[in-house]
């Protein structure tokens, strides 16, 4: 049985932005994912809403990648795989974080896994990260857009920046932007039907990963 274990937010935890509810278990791309493997694949879903890679965010308590990883990590050891993908609440004006700024918050969750030794036997896991879909800031829902102010343009540069991290730490890399779109609704979360292409995206890399 391989164990794989998706570190993301809410677009991970199945945020649905047509009504805020959360898309189904076979929906949301992990579940997607568990599907298309199939039987000798356990699918362990670790997304939370607002989750960023190193930046706590009060007065929302718990947000903090960095300092859950590890406990999260060694609860579900062992592991065969770490899929990470986080990233777009970093992009968040309150945050005032560039690009390269928010990519050294995902090398700093990298380095975390890495050094763990979660793996079978003491191991390392193999590790994939997935750069966020793009933000949409002229979206219909306004209270999104207020908070995304001038991130578009900083989500187009994280893929060359989390490519440059993977290549660093040995990690497989997808940039989810090349097949997926954020919903019109909210220009931040992810419809149903992207779900299903990025869980099928994945899975097709995570068979090449795993073998």
């Amino acid at each position: 049985m391989k164990t794989i274990l998706c570190f993301g937010d809410s677009n991970t935890w199945g945020y649905n932005p047509v009504d805020g509810s959360r898309h189904s278990a076979s929906q949301r791309w992990p579940g997607v994912l568990r599907t298309n493997l199939g039987t000798g694949h356990w699918i362990i879903e670790e997304g939370l809403n607002g989750r960023t890679t190193v930046y706590d965010d009060p007065p929302t308590e718990g947000r903090n990648g960095k300092t859950y990883l590890l406990p999260c990590l060694l609860t579900h050891m062992p592991l065969d795989l770490v899929i990470v993908m986080l990233g777009t609440n970093d992009l968040k004006m309150k945050f005032s974080s560039s690009a390269y700024d928010i990519s050294r918050g995902l090398a700093a969750l990298v380095e975390i896994i890495l050094k763990a030794g979660v793996g079978r036997n003491g191991t390392t896991p193999e590790i994939i990260i997935v750069s966020p879909a793009l933000i949409i800031e002229q979206a219909a829902n306004r209270t999104w857009e207020d908070q995304y102010i001038g991130a578009r343009e900083k989500s187009k540069q994280l893929a060359r920046h989390y490519q440059q991290v993977a290549n660093q730490y040995g990690c497989y890399f997808l940039d989810a932007a090349r097949h997926i779109t954020t919903s019109s609704m909210d220009g931040v979360h992810l419809e149903a039907s992207q779900h299903k292409i990025l869980g099928g995206t994945l899975a097709a890399l995570v068979t090449a990963v795993l073998g």
